[in-house]
């Protein structure tokens, strides 16, 4: 198997907010094709944090592309001149008001959304002992409600589908599988 040779790029844009790239492309085979459009939206950091509690802290928020309100991780793009590290530790602060430092995450893997049409690429980070010392700075579209859970419940919560965006399940179940002490049950 080989990869594609990327011929051409035009920027298509319909505004800066929806990025949109139409590539000319050649196959392996040495077919060009000349209309293969992707929206190169940049990379996103989520972070599972866990309270001391061994709670998780979800955020529930409205999605206007779907039209709904979900309850996911909290997460954002990688932010200009940040690391994706220090993406992430502002975004916690921004959406939860939790402020931690950069050697406080744990990397524990990435998932690719939409890989035919989209670069878009989510880093998954743990945070433990994450405590509400701090303020939400939230953007002007942001309205976010803020939930505790145990990891039992979030579990629940996926199977019943009131956690249903994909990389918020799917950082929850990578965390399940290399973190399973979060996921025990306490003896009472």
């Amino acid at each position: 198997m080989e990869k594609w040779k990327t011929l051409m790029v035009e920027d298509v844009s319909p505004s800066r907010w929806f990025p949109v790239e139409r590539h000319v492309v050649e196959l392996p085979d040495g077919t060009i094709v000349d209309d293969y459009f992707i929206s190169p939206l940049g990379d996103v950091v989520m972070v599972l944090p866990v309270t001391c509690d061994n709670e998780f802290v979800l955020v529930r928020q409205y999605k206007h592309a779907i039209g709904e309100i979900v309850i996911e991780l909290p997460a954002g793009f990688q932010q200009a001149g940040k690391s994706l590290e220090e993406t992430a530790v502002a975004e916690l602060e921004e959406e939860c008001g939790i402020k931690t430092a950069v050697s406080s995450l744990i990397f524990f893997g990435k998932v690719a959304n939409n890989p035919t049409k989209t670069t878009h690429v989510t880093y998954c980070y743990l945070v433990r002992d994450a405590e509400f010392n701090s303020v939400q700075n939230l953007e002007p579209t942001e309205e976010i409600e803020l939930l505790t859970v145990t990891p039992q419940q979030a579990l629940t919560m996926i199977k019943n589908g009131d956690i249903w965006v994909g990389d918020s399940i799917v950082t929850i179940m990578k965390a399940f599988l290399h973190f399973p002490d979060l996921f025990a049950a306490k003896k009472v």
